[in-house]
Formats: C-alpha cells, structure tokens, sequence
C-alpha cells in the first residue's frame, strides 16, 4: 500500500503535465516553438508567485519577485531563493501548479528547478530560476477571456538521497 501510495504522486503528476489538467503546465514545448511566437500585445496577465515547504523540510523558501506582467507568446523568467536553516545537508524536491487550472494547460516551462533533487550544504543558499511563457494560443480561448490574473505556486519536500522522480512527458 505505501510503494502504490508513493507510485501515485508521480503518475498523477505525469497525467498533468501531459494534459494540462490540475494546473499543470504542459511539458514538451520544443525551442522551435518559442522561435516563432507571435506575442500577443494587447493582451497583459499578471503571473503571481507562491512557495511552500512541507513541515518535515527545514528550508526557507521564498519567490524573489512577488509578481511580474507578461502576455501571451513571450518568455519571462522569474527567481525562488532557497536556504537550508539546518546544520546538515537536505535533499529536497519540489511541485507545482497553476492557478487558474484551467491555464495550467497554456503554462510552459522552458527550464525550472521542479521534479529535480535539490542538495543544500548547511545553511547554503541558492538562486532558482523558472524560464516559462504562456502560449499565445491563451488569448484565443473563450474560456480564458476574462483571466488576467494567473498563479505559479511551488511546494518543496525533502526526498531521500538517490530517490529519482520520473520526469514529467519523458521515459
């Protein structure tokens, strides 16, 4: 029951992240994609930023902007800070999710610290980026016409020296 409790988390996250759906955002984008954006000017969101940490991690972990405006087609790149308070080296691993759900499917991540191991030395401290953009496919959504206002909210978790997620849309 634990191993299938634990298979859980990954496989639901996979799920996500293939369809958009939870506040995923989509994985696979190709930098062929992003070459031939078209930004979508008239059309601003505010992308908001959250973190977590789950109470057995003992890190400070914060966003280093609170907000930042973008539209449709174009890349943003945004900052965490992470700090280990304790005086031994942690492993942690985060997750994510996009608030509204349903924009979670025109979220794209280029390159972000997620689903990856993070080590922190005793109180080191560190910089993480998020490269992202929001597909300017967004703008033409009926469903999406009155969001303005999206979420990028992230939850750290110590995980286990060599435990290995499996990547998000990869075998």
């Amino acid at each position: 029951m634990v191993g299938l409790a634990y298979a859980a988390v990954p496989l639901y996250r996979l799920y996500c992240q293939t369809t958009g759906l939870g506040g995923s955002a989509v994985a696979g984008h190709g930098s062929d994609h992003i070459e031939t954006m078209e930004p979508v000017k008239d059309r601003i969101i505010k992308v908001t930023f959250n973190a977590n940490v789950h109470a057995s991690l003992h890190w400070n972990f914060r966003p280093q902007q609170n907000e930042i405006y973008v539209v449709p087609g174009e890349t943003a790149l945004a900052f965490y800070k992470a700090k280990n308070s304790t005086d031994k080296p942690v492993i942690g691993i985060s997750t994510y999710n996009v608030v509204p759900f349903e924009a979670g499917q025109y979220f794209n991540k280029i390159q972000c610290f997620c689903f990856e191991e993070q080590r922190l030395n005793p109180h080191e401290e560190v910089d993480m980026p998020v490269f992202f953009y929001i597909d300017p496919e967004f703008a033409e959504d009926p469903k999406m016409a009155k969001v303005d206002l999206i979420t990028l909210s992230y939850t750290f978790f110590q995980a286990k020296d060599g435990q290995k997620l499996p990547l998000p849309g990869y075998q």
